[in-house]
C-alpha cells in the first residue's frame, strides 16, 4: 500500500467534523469528544515513533515493557465506568486482563504464527494491542453491569451472570456479523496489502478467536475475583 499523504489523510476527518457539528447544534458538550480526538492524534503519532524504535532495536525487554504498559493502561481505562471503585479494583483488573490477554497472546504468537524470535516486535506488539484493547472493553462492560446489579440488591451469582452476559454481547455480535456485515481490521488490512482473500480470512479467524477468548477469560476472571468484594460491601 502507498503512504497516505497528509492532505489526503485530512479528508478522513470530514465525518468527524460533521459529528462534532451535530453535537454543537444539539447543544451537547463537545469537550470530551474534542479531547478524545486530540488524544488520538497525539497518541498515535507518538506511538508511531516509539514502535519504530522498538522494531529496530529487536530487544525482548522493550517488547515486554510495551506489553506491561498496555496492560496497566487498559486496566485503568476499563474501570472508567466504575471510577468510584477504581482504586480498589485496579489490581484485580490488571490480573484479569493479564491472565486472559497473555495466555491468548502466547497461544497465537507461539502456537499459531510460530514467531521467530519469540518476541518478534512486529507481530507481538500489534496483536497484544488488539487483545488487551478488546479485554479492556469486555471487562469494562462486565464491571459496570455487575456493580449496577449489586446496587439493586441481587445475589453475587445473578450479578455475575448478568455481567458476563452483557460483556459478551459485543463479542458475540462481532462473530455473527463478520464476513456479512463487516470485514474487520485484520482482513481488510491484508486485502489492501494485496493478500489473497482466502489467506486474509484465515488471519481474521485467528483474530476473532483470540479477541473472543481473551475478552471472555478476562471478564470471567475479573467477575470471579469480585465475590469477596461484594460480600464485604453487604456486610
Amino acid at each position: 500500500m502507498n503512504t497516505i499523504p497528509l492532505l489526503n489523510l485530512a479528508i478522513s476527518f470530514i465525518p468527524v467534523a460533521i459529528v462534532v457539528a451535530i453535537l454543537h447544534r444539539w447543544q451537547i458538550t463537545t469537550k470530551t469528544t474534542l479531547i478524545a480526538i486530540a488524544r488520538m492524534l497525539v497518541q498515535l503519532l507518538g506511538v508511531g515513533y516509539v514502535l519504530a524504535y522498538v522494531f529496530e532495536s529487536q530487544q525482548w525487554a522493550m517488547v515486554m515493557a510495551v506489553v506491561a504498559v498496555m496492560i496497566s493502561a487498559a486496566s485503568w481505562i476499563a474501570l472508567g465506568p466504575v471510577a468510584t471503585h477504581r482504586s480498589g479494583m485496579y489490581f484485580k483488573a490488571v490480573l484479569a486482563i493479564g491472565l486472559g490477554g497473555i495466555v491468548t497472546l502466547l497461544l497465537v504468537t507461539q502456537g499459531v504464527l510460530n514467531c521467530d524470535p519469540w518476541f518478534a516486535p512486529r507481530e507481538v506488539i500489534p496483536l497484544a494491542g488488539m487483545i488487551f484493547a478488546n479485554s479492556m472493553n469486555t471487562l469494562s462492560i462486565a464491571a459496570e453491569r455487575f456493580l449496577a446489579e449489586c446496587e439493586q440488591g441481587v445475589s453475587y451469582e445473578l450479578a455475575r451472570q448478568r455481567g458476563m452476559t452483557a460483556a459478551l454481547i459485543p463479542l458475540t455480535n462481532s462473530l455473527l456479523a463478520v464476513g456479512i456485515v463487516s470485514l474487520p481490521g485484520m482482513m481488510t488490512g491484508q486485502i489492501l496489502a494485496g493478500q489473497s482473500p482466502l489467506v486474509a480470512a484465515r488471519y481474521q479467524i485467528m483474530v476473532m478467536s483470540m479477541v473472543f477468548g481473551s475478552g471472555g477469560i478476562s471478564a470471567a476472571s475479573f467477575l470471579a475475583m469480585l465475590r469477596g468484594v461484594v460480600v464485604s460491601r453487604k456486610s
